[in-house]
């Protein structure tokens, strides 16, 4: 693993959890962290178990003991890491978003196909178990004609002014680390589950504000222009003809990490909370008037996705379970050597709705995703 914050916590938990709970041919080793601060990642390797500590990326990737390279950096190191571990040989599993722009991300899908390599990146929403029932209803076919989606993700950690942009916490704040801000960070999410759900985006337009111009960065220590999008929105087309409404802000006070959907259909609709992420809410026009209504499905039944691996029905799982279920995916794939989604590929069609996105939010006029 390459990079050891809240997410390299979030996957090497799932790394140590699945093989408890899934039947699995392969068993995850966690053989080598990798970071620069040397003694951060000697804590966190004997935090987590890993066999030893390498402080530069490459030496990892040559190292002939790594089967696969997990990718936990910032988004601008995602494409030198990726191409060079897909030359030598090892499978990669990468934080999203993939790339930080389409550019870069299809030279990183060139250099895992040419070499032949198992690839995923980690949009685990499409795992949390209700998630995932939702696309089994939709390919079911019971929503009918797809009319509507809306999704919108809000946070509201960067409204102070004295926040600063840069260094180990707060890369996410700075364009030359994260290429943007809440389009790239927060709807690539809802974008990525979009597609898986609903089909190609055809095309965008869109509106972003930078609430705060300038930040103090913490490694120059100097007052410096901010250039990521604190705030987006946007309009869409999708290829089946429906239309969505998509927002992000990390300016909404009072929400930590607020990510919901609705999809409406010509039979029925559903609704998902990630507040409430074991439930999905579902209206059903079918049903008789009387007793026609939303209704809210607690998923725990062992029928429905993931959850006959887990605990008896009535309990649920939360989030960190979303990314057992991917690591749980990448080896029953592996075994029978078929591909995870999102695959490279796929999740470059996320980066090109970015890119679109932003390129609307420039130029103020419709743009197609190419």
């Amino acid at each position: 693993m390459i990079g050891y914050g809240f997410m390299g916590r979030a996957h090497s938990n799932a790394y140590k959890r699945v093989n408890d709970f899934f039947d699995l041919e392969y068993r995850p080793v966690l053989q080598a962290i990798c970071a620069r601060d040397e003694a951060k990642a000697k804590q966190f390797a004997d935090n987590w178990g890993y066999a030893s500590v390498e402080t530069d990326w490459r030496k990892l990737i040559e190292r002939k003991d790594i089967d696969a390279v997990d990718i936990c950096v910032p988004n601008n190191l995602h494409h030198d890491i990726a191409i060079a571990a897909a030359k030598a040989g090892k499978m990669i599993l990468c934080e999203k978003p993939l790339s930080m722009n389409t550019a870069e991300g299809q030279e990183m899908v060139d250099a895992v196909e040419k070499a032949g390599v198992a690839n995923t990146v980690w949009y685990n929403y499409r795992r949390v178990p209700a998630v995932t029932l939702a696309k089994q209803l939709i390919d079911e076919g019971r929503l009918g004609r797809i009319f509507h989606y809306r999704a919108n993700f809000l946070q509201d950690w960067t409204i102070s002014a004295d926040l600063p942009q840069g260094g180990a916490g707060l890369w996410r704040i700075d364009v030359k680390a994260a290429g943007s801000g809440v389009t790239g960070d927060l709807l690539a999410h809802c974008i990525d589950t979009a597609l898986w759900l609903n089909g190609p985006i055809t095309s965008v337009t869109a509106m972003t504000e930078t609430f705060i111009k300038e930040r103090k960065h913490t490694e120059s220590g100097k007052v410096e222009p901010v250039g990521i999008d604190d705030a987006c929105a946007f309009l869409c087309r999708f290829a089946n003809g429906s239309l969505a409404i998509f927002e992000s802000t990390r300016y909404a006070r009072g929400h930590k990490a607020l990510y919901t959907f609705e999809i409406n259909g010509a039979d029925a609709s559903i609704a998902w909370d990630l507040h409430d992420l074991h439930r999905l809410n579902y209206f059903d026009h079918r049903d008789d008037s009387i007793v026609r209504g939303w209704r809210s499905i607690h998923v725990t039944d062992g029928d429905m996705p993931y959850m006959g691996h887990w605990w008896v029905p009535g309990l649920q799982i939360g989030y960190e379970h979303s990314f057992v279920h991917q690591v749980a995916d990448f080896l029953q794939n592996l075994a029978a050597k078929r591909p995870t989604s999102p695959t490279f590929r796929q999740a470059l069609e996320t980066q090109k709705v970015c890119d679109a996105v932003l390129a609307s939010a420039k130029s103020g006029q419709w743009v197609n995703v190419k």
